[in-house]
């Protein structure tokens, strides 16, 4: 629960290159450059309005730096407030594929753009440095010749001494080309956390209680939301295989669940219901 679920990445970080290439007949496409076939990188920016803290039911607009790509074989990929790598490359052909390899993430969940003025004075929280791995499979051509599905997981555990807790972020995506320029990517998700995790981010101490008002809350581990997203990018210049601009534009739900959702955080001064979205302009080169 770094964040809203990372809509804004996924048309960056779950696009293969053979699902960029465009509609059109192989033997076409096999005759054109394809900037996805080799070294690449994708630099991107954009802005989300979302939740000022998780529960939240005020909301705040935040910039996005986007960097993905792939080096000699190494996929990079974003993560909300964060990176990973593929270290297992695909062949272009391939009918199933493999990812495995490290992850890092920063949140800052309630340490700044606390909109809750009663949520304010219960205290900021340190912001959470969170190392792991992550680990899918993806199917390559189901319904349309470019299209994929990923089935993948990221496991992290904190590492500066913040939430000391451990997240597990299990993800389904599908990406499909609409045509040469329109790419979509659909997404569901969830987050399991740790009791460490759930204490850290969701209790009310009695030294926060005599600070906000807030009753006291001990919180426990937990599924703590499952949610869903869609992204939509499109190529300025109509044709996604050869890089440049792209404009990409989103949106995203997110429940939360059991303490993340009873919390007084949520319960009383926010919203179990939390919404985003978003867009932006990334380049391919």
């Amino acid at each position: 629960m770094r964040t809203l679920l990372p809509t804004v990445t996924l048309f960056l970080a779950a696009a293969p290159g053979v699902a960029l290439a465009q509609a059109a007949p192989e033997s076409a496409a096999a005759a054109e450059p394809n900037v996805f076939d080799g070294d690449r990188l994708t630099v991107g920016v954009g802005g989300i309005y979302g939740p000022s803290y998780k529960g939240s039911d005020d909301s705040v607009l935040v910039p996005v730096p986007l960097v993905q790509g792939s080096l000699r074989g190494v996929a990079i990929t974003p993560r909300a407030g964060g990176i990973a790598l593929d270290l297992v490359p695909d062949g272009k052909d391939a009918r199933i594929g493999l990812s495995l390899g490290p992850v890092a993430t920063l949140s800052g969940n309630r340490n700044r753009q606390i909109k809750d003025p009663v949520v304010r004075a219960a205290g900021k929280l340190k912001r959470a440095i969170d190392l792991g791995a992550n680990a899918g499979v993806t199917a390559y051509r189901l319904l349309n010749p470019y299209d994929s599905l990923t089935l993948s997981t990221d496991v992290t555990w904190n590492a500066n001494n913040a939430h000391r807790g451990m997240i597990v972020s299990p993800r389904l995506t599908y990406v499909t080309p609409l045509s040469r320029a329109a790419l979509v990517t659909l997404s569901l998700g969830a987050d399991h956390v740790d009791g460490d995790y759930a204490r850290y981010y969701f209790d009310v101490s009695p030294a926060q209680s005599a600070a906000s008002g807030l009753p006291l809350y001990r919180a426990k581990g937990g599924w703590a939301s499952l949610g869903g997203g869609a992204l939509v990018g499109y190529d300025l210049d109509g044709d996604l295989r050869n890089g440049g601009f792209a404009l990409f534009a989103l949106g995203g739900y997110q429940r939360l669940l059991n303490d993340a959702r009873a919390n007084p955080y949520t319960a009383i001064r926010g919203s179990a219901d939390q919404w985003t979205a978003g867009a932006g302009i990334a380049y391919t080169f």
